[in-house]
């Protein structure tokens, strides 16, 4: 019996030359090393649903998910419509609009606890506030 590394040399080609590439600008060709499996990791094409496709045309079940963050799959038919109009109208301008009120003030119609609602742009900036929070908290407290 041959062994699976030469079936899957045979179906994914043109990933084995994109590869080859990325060892050339990338260590080990990969940006995290988690990516890495032998021989050689494949390229991704399109995605849609739970399903993925690499660039030689394969299809995969996608147990990873982009790091577990697409919960609802990737592309979801639930978001991509209200994702497109809103790239129409604009993202990210940096400046206060009447959208990021809305959202505010349904976040605490949803959650009647949340006194107030502060946007940021990661999970460490997230914590960082949330830091802030509780050690203001304290000095309020300690008065």
């Amino acid at each position: 019996m041959k062994h699976f590394f030469d079936t899957y040399r045979l179906k994914t080609p043109l990933s084995k030359n994109l590869f080859k590439r990325a060892k050339e600008v990338m260590p080990g060709g990969v940006s995290h090393n988690i990516h890495y499996f032998p021989p050689y990791p494949f390229f991704i094409k399109n995605a849609r649903g739970s399903k993925i496709w690499d660039v030689d045309g394969n299809e995969y079940i996608d147990l990873w998910m982009g790091n577990y963050t697409h919960i609802l799959g990737h592309r979801p038919r639930l978001w991509s419509r209200p994702v497109q109009q809103q790239l129409k109208e604009g993202i990210h301008w940096g400046i206060l609009y009447k959208k990021q009120l809305e959202w505010a003030e349904l976040i605490q119609e949803l959650i009647p606890s949340a006194e107030m609602v502060r946007f940021c742009c990661s999970g460490t900036e997230a914590t960082m506030y949330a830091v802030r929070l509780a050690a203001g908290s304290r000095v309020k407290k300690a008065f």
